[in-house]
């Protein structure tokens, strides 16, 4: 599920940034760029987004004192050249606080924070199949299989196959759960019994580890 989020900064080469940033990761998509916060205002009053990436001090009316008017903020990070504001900004509930100029790592450390946060909500998904739409628990999925153009969605004695790609799919479910192993399987990981040898043991069924995923995979199950 797409994240959409805004950037409200008045310095274009800052803007530049972000923007150059946000493209650059699958789940964002970038709705508005805002010159100031009485222009995201207007903007607010038709939208909504998910995101702010906000710089605090800008003329007329700072990014926190803009974030605090809103009754139903979205999440935040805050973006500005001048780090004495950093403590104002996380007792807003920021999720995070970027100081100029921040690398593009730093970035993907922020915006995850927010996916994971997102992720966390996600408890079902749609699935159309057999002409039926189906709402599936996420919990109740084992592991997903490619199947050309389609992917086979395994469940605990059951299965559905829906058209879709399996990055698609991935990117629809929490990453801190679901972890692709494979060129054609994304699995569960608390559905995981063992591993053995280039297997994933789920449900008595045997998940290959391509050689591309199995040393991330293996690291992060040990963690």
């Amino acid at each position: 599920m797409n994240i959409r989020c805004i950037i409200i900064d008045d310095e274009p080469s800052s803007q530049n940034v972000l923007k150059s940033f946000v493209h650059k990761i699958d789940y964002l998509e970038l709705v508005q760029v805002c010159n100031s916060a009485l222009e995201a205002l207007e903007y607010l009053k038709s939208n909504t987004v998910d995101l702010f990436f906000l710089d605090i001090n800008m003329p007329q009316l700072s990014g926190i004192d803009f974030y605090k008017s809103l009754k139903n903020p979205p999440k935040v990070i805050f973006t500005t050249a001048y780090s004495a504001y950093a403590l104002e900004g996380f007792e807003v509930d920021a999720t995070d606080y970027l100081l100029k100029p921040f690398s593009f790592h730093r970035f993907v450390k922020a915006v995850s924070k927010v996916k994971d946060l997102n992720d966390a909500k996600i408890d079902y998904i749609i699935v159309k199949s057999d002409k039926k739409l189906h709402q599936i628990k996420i919990e109740k999925i084992y592991f997903i299989e490619a199947l050309g153009d389609y992917i086979k969605i395994h469940l605990k004695n059951t299965f559905l196959v829906t058209y879709k790609s399996l990055k698609m799919m991935h990117t629809s479910l929490p990453k801190s759960i679901f972890k692709q192993v494979h060129k054609s399987f994304i699995i569960n990981k608390n559905k995981l019994q063992y591993i053995e040898g280039n297997m994933a043991i789920i449900n008595s069924n045997k998940i290959p580890l391509g050689q591309k995923y199995k040393k991330e995979f293996i690291d992060h199950f040990n963690a």
